[in-house]
């Protein structure tokens, strides 16, 4: 078959074009897809994941630490679900055998176009719980996301999905490491950790012991979620301030017994430009969980600083494109 010189140099020019082509097409699949490309991310969305040396050698042990994590907040909040979700996913935890699973927790009722929203973001990121409840903050929400995780999480053999469940609000933000770390030696039993004041000075009296863990942010070991689920105490006890109630179901069973208080270095407020007091002050290394980051502005901040102290850098990918 005969070509014409113009044919001649269309093909010339199609088959430079596919040359060129070949060595970014090559490192597009090594880059996204290479099992053994030291470029590929080593997290999964909201999960807190061992860092790339310790990956191998976890890869033969069993999870020896499961973390639940709810986070509840209301459907407009799209923004900062989106922040959430990209924090938590960047963080890398120092413990091999960790496992951290992140959840956003609403109730069902909500407008079409709160509905439409949250399906997208269902179908996109599969990490939405909606309950069947109205959505309020201290007339039952709480407690209908405790009562409800055995049923949506139990195993069918009865064992526990996870050791421990953590309830906290889209204001806060927990350092998965910080939290792995202080969790792994404590009693996977009736344990109730997070920031401990005293109930006289909310003026109510929570029972026995009087003090609870303020509602930002705290953890229950798994029993005393199963407990809640079937507990007439906390069932006949829902409607009040949500974090003190709790306290209350506990301790007139007589149950947290385990209980740790992280404040005023591990639980605590932030600080910002206002000056320091009781709860809030400077952002400091041994943080499990901050609360009140309120704006952007605080976000920003209070991950600035632990990206100085934990390493939250992006990849050397090349000297020139380093961000510092």
């Amino acid at each position: 078959m005969q070509f014409s010189h113009k044919n001649r140099l269309t093909i010339s020019k199609t088959l430079l074009l596919l040359l060129l082509l070949l060595p970014l097409c090559l490192f597009s699949y090594f880059f996204f897809f290479s099992s053994n490309s030291d470029l590929q991310p080593l997290f999964n969305d909201s999960s807190c994941n061992p860092t790339k040396t310790e990956l191998k050698s976890s890869l033969q042990q069993k999870e020896d630490l499961r973390i639940f994590i709810g986070i509840l907040t209301v459907p407009h909040l799209h923004e900062r679900r989106h922040l959430l979700r990209l924090i938590y996913a960047l963080q890398v935890c120092s413990l091999a055998t960790v496992k951290v699973d992140v959840r956003f927790v609403f109730c069902r009722t909500m407008n079409e176009e709160q509905m439409i929203f949250l399906k997208l973001e269902i179908m996109q990121h599969n990490d939405i719980i909606i309950l069947d409840c109205s959505e309020n903050l201290n007339d039952g929400k709480t407690y209908t996301y405790f009562s409800s995780l055995p049923s949506m999480l139990g195993e069918e053999d009865n064992s526990r999905p996870y050791d421990y469940v953590v309830k906290t609000d889209d204001d806060a933000y927990f350092r998965l490491d910080n939290l792995a770390k202080f969790l792994k030696d404590k009693p996977r039993k009736d344990l109730y950790y997070g920031m401990e004041l005293g109930c006289v000075g909310a003026q109510i009296v929570c029972g026995a012991n009087n003090t609870f863990m303020a509602g930002f942010g705290y953890v229950l070991s798994w029993d005393l979620v199963e407990w809640i689920a079937k507990s007439e105490i906390a069932r006949n006890n829902k409607i009040g301030l949500e974090d003190v109630m709790l306290a209350k179901w506990l301790n007139e069973a007589n149950k947290g017994k385990n209980r740790y208080n992280g404040f005023p270095n591990q639980f605590y407020d932030y600080k910002g430009d206002l000056p320091d007091d009781y709860f809030r002050h400077e952002l400091v290394d041994n943080t499990v969980a901050v609360h009140k980051l309120k704006t952007n502005l605080h976000w920003a901040r209070t991950l600035n600083y632990f990206n100085v102290t934990h390493g939250l850098k992006p990849s050397k990918l090349h000297n020139n494109l380093l961000i510092r």
